[in-house]
């Protein structure tokens, strides 16, 4: 079973708060690539210059406490999915600010997490889950095109044993 190579997580980390926990956390270089970023502009560039699509990109943003930055984050996350779809999307939030923020940040989100002392684990188990759902969906293109691969030769064996009945209909 041939699983994704490799798998890019993009963190933006303005106050350097969790980088270096998710680092630890995910220190296998062969499997895992971590960046981080703390300027907004370096974050939505690597974003688009990432145009790899076999792999797996998760961006993990770290939410600043300060309400009035909701609509930054909002914006960001809407240029992370306009610059690839296919990029999961993990928010890292203010315990107390969670409600707030799910207000105003309606994109497609795929997990908020708390920023508490299990917030590192919680982001593992969700970087696996995508890493699951992106293998799930080459998978299925696989099958589709697989199936489709069958079903044409059967059609055309099928196309041939009536062309060979009407043909030759003695050897039936």
């Amino acid at each position: 079973m041939d699983a994704t190579k490799m798998t890019y997580l993009i963190c933006y980390d303005d106050h350097r708060t969790f980088t270096e926990d998710v680092r630890k956390r995910f220190s296998d270089s062969t499997r895992y690539t971590v960046e981080s970023f703390h300027s907004r502009q370096e974050f939505i560039d690597h974003c688009r210059r990432e145009t790899e699509n076999k792999s797996c990109k998760v961006a993990i943003i770290g939410v600043p406490e300060a309400a009035e930055q909701f609509e930054t984050i909002e914006k960001l996350t809407v240029e992370v999915k306009k610059s690839d779809p296919k990029t999961g999307l993990i928010l890292l939030i203010p315990a107390a600010k969670m409600e707030a923020l799910m207000k105003v940040v309606r994109s497609n989100i795929d997990a908020y997490i708390p920023r508490n002392t299990n917030a590192v684990l919680r982001i593992h188990n969700t970087v696996k889950k995508l890493i699951s759902e992106h293998n799930i969906s080459i998978y299925r293109k696989r099958r589709n095109f697989s199936l489709y691969v069958l079903l044409a030769f059967l059609i055309l064996s099928a196309l041939v044993i009536l062309i060979a009945y009407i043909r030759v209909p003695e050897y039936f």
